[in-house]
């Protein structure tokens, strides 16, 4: 007759619900305990995905966050199909987020300095960027320049979203655009990127800051390694993550999550000029400014212009008085 013991069989598997295994350490950590560390594996430091609303409780001041456009939704105005119908694939995505794309933005504060945040989402199809979060990051850039705040930007993207085809592309040269107005209008832009950020966010806005953050190991690249190897010839030696960029000088810092809010407060404090009798000096420029590659370009080539009109004026004249 067979023994039967007076306890359950050892479960191979932990519910989802209440266990997380790290994709790092192989660890298996408790929810609860992992929301107590913002989502950050305690024993390897991994940093897991966060959802937008998470982001910005982490970041903004308790209370001061306003979404605007929240109502913004795309459309499926190509009827794009691949495995799924697009609008199928979207109800799906807002179902599972809340969200009716994959970013949000509004004004809020941070140490109480007044800021303009958007922050894009992962898990709404790949935080893929499309007219809708274009758009969202536009509004949030002519916000702060009506307001002379700063402008900060949080991606987490895949790139942009192929079930828009061309009107995806085309987000690429307006959020560079605004990005290049609010420089121009001497506003401090703070770019922060979390893992991933790749395709057409990192090849725009995502790496055109005043100031570069990301998050430790964070994926940061513009292709994969095969188109990679198929435009250079050649594979890459590593994975571009955060520390990459940061020894090649396309991140200024890579700041642990728990240390992101205070880093950000600490650059404000040095970018924005000192209150005058309680409010902000308006007239008076941030006192640390970065150029963009775009800006840098435009000077010098306005410069070589103004050099060589100016010559030929000379030249002429000389002309005139000798022949005088």
């Amino acid at each position: 007759m067979p023994v039967r013991l007076p306890f359950r069989p050892r479960r191979d598997a932990y519910p989802a619900d209440l266990w997380t295994k790290c994709p790092g350490c192989a660890e298996m950590l408790f929810n609860k305990q992992l929301d107590k560390s913002l989502r950050v594996c305690p024993h390897c430091g991994h940093h897991f995905r966060i959802p937008a609303r998470t982001r910005v409780a982490q970041l903004i001041d308790s209370g001061s966050f306003a979404e605007r456009d929240g109502n913004l939704q795309p459309v499926d105005s190509l009827a794009f199909v691949d495995l799924k119908a697009y609008p199928d694939r979207l109800l799906a995505a807002q179902l599972s987020t809340g969200l009716r794309d994959a970013a949000i933005w509004g004004p809020g504060t941070m140490g109480g300095r007044p800021v303009a945040l958007c922050v894009m989402d992962f898990f709404f199809i790949g935080g893929s960027m499309g007219p809708v979060v274009g758009e969202k990051i536009t509004r949030a850039g002519e916000y702060a320049l009506a307001e002379r705040v700063p402008l900060i930007i949080v991606s987490a993207s895949g790139g942009a979203r192929m079930q828009e085809g061309t009107y995806s592309l085309m987000q690429l040269v307006k959020t560079m655009g605004i990005v290049e107005r609010v420089k121009a209008a001497r506003i401090p832009y703070i770019s922060v990127m979390t893992d991933p950020t790749t395709g057409g966010v990192f090849a725009s806005f995502a790496v055109a800051g005043d100031v570069n953050l990301a998050e430790p190991n964070a994926l940061i690249r513009f292709a994969g390694d095969r188109v990679s190897a198929g435009t250079i010839g050649e594979e890459l030696p590593v994975v571009p993550r955060a520390e990459f960029w940061l020894s090649h000088g396309f991140v200024d810092r890579v700041v642990p999550r728990a240390q992101l809010r205070d880093e950000i407060i600490a650059i404000l404090s040095m970018l924005i000029p000192p209150s005058v009798g309680g409010q902000a000096e308006s007239a008076a420029p941030p006192l640390a400014r970065g150029r963009s590659i775009l800006s840098a370009i435009t000077g010098a080539l306005g410069a070589d212009n103004s050099g060589e009109s100016r010559a030929v004026e000379a030249g002429q004249s000389r002309g005139e008085n000798s022949n005088g």
